[in-house]
C-alpha cells in the first residue's frame, strides 16, 4: 500500500513542473493531491488545513518550499487524524493510502472550449441578413475581399466613372 502511495506522490510531485524530478513536492501539488484524492473534503479537512500542515512540515527542516516523501507521510498522517477521527494512526494511514491508490493528477476542466448556444447562433451564416449575407457563398464559406467591397471597373475616364461605353451612344 505504501509503495502505491509513493508512486502517486511521485506522479503529483512531477505534475506541472518540467524541472522536477518527482522526489520533492511543492505546496501547489500537495494541495492538488489532497483535493484530487479526496483527503481534502471541504468540511473536516479544508484547504487552509492542508496549507498549515504543509508549512509546519517545512518549518521542521528550515525554510524549504518542498517536502520529501517521508515528510509527506507525516503530513498526511496529521491530516488523516482530522479526517478520520477516533481511529488509530495506522488505520488512518491505511485509509489515506486507500484514497490515494491509483490516482493521477486530474486535468479535466483545465481548458475547455465553450460552446454556448449564442455562439452557434451568431456564427450560422445562413441567418445573416443585409450586406453581411453577401460576404458568404451558399456553403457558408467567406468570399474574402470580393464579399466586403463593391468591386469597381477601372476602365473608364476616371476611377469612379460609371458610364463607361455610353459616349458613342449619346453623340450619334
Amino acid at each position: 500500500m505504501a509503495s502505491e502511495a509513493e508512486k502517486t506522490f511521485h506522479r503529483f510531485a512531477a505534475f506541472g513542473e518540467s524541472s522536477s524530478s518527482g522526489t520533492e513536492m511543492n505546496n501547489k501539488n500537495f494541495s492538488k493531491l489532497c483535493k484530487d484524492c479526496g483527503i481534502m473534503d471541504g468540511k473536516t479537512v479544508t484547504s487552509t488545513d492542508v496549507d498549515i500542515v504543509f508549512r509546519a512540515k517545512n518549518m521542521e527542516v528550515g525554510n524549504a518550499r518542498t517536502i520529501t516523501f517521508q515528510q509527506f507521510k507525516e503530513a498526511v498522517k496529521e491530516l488523516g487524524q482530522k479526517r478520520f477521527k477516533g481511529k488509530s494512526p495506522d488505520e488512518v494511514l491505511e485509509n489515506i493510502y486507500g484514497l490515494m491508490e491509483g490516482k493521477d493528477p486530474a486535468t479535466t476542466g483545465a481548458t475547455k472550449a465553450t460552446t454556448v448556444g449564442a455562439v452557434d447562433r451568431l456564427t450560422d451564416t445562413s441567418k445573416y441578413t443585409s450586406t453581411h449575407k453577401e460576404r458568404f457563398d451558399e456553403s457558408g464559406k467567406g468570399k474574402g475581399i470580393a464579399g466586403r467591397e463593391e468591386m469597381t471597373d477601372n476602365t473608364g475616364y476616371v476611377s469612379g466613372y460609371k458610364g463607361s461605353g455610353t459616349y458613342d451612344k449619346k453623340t450619334k
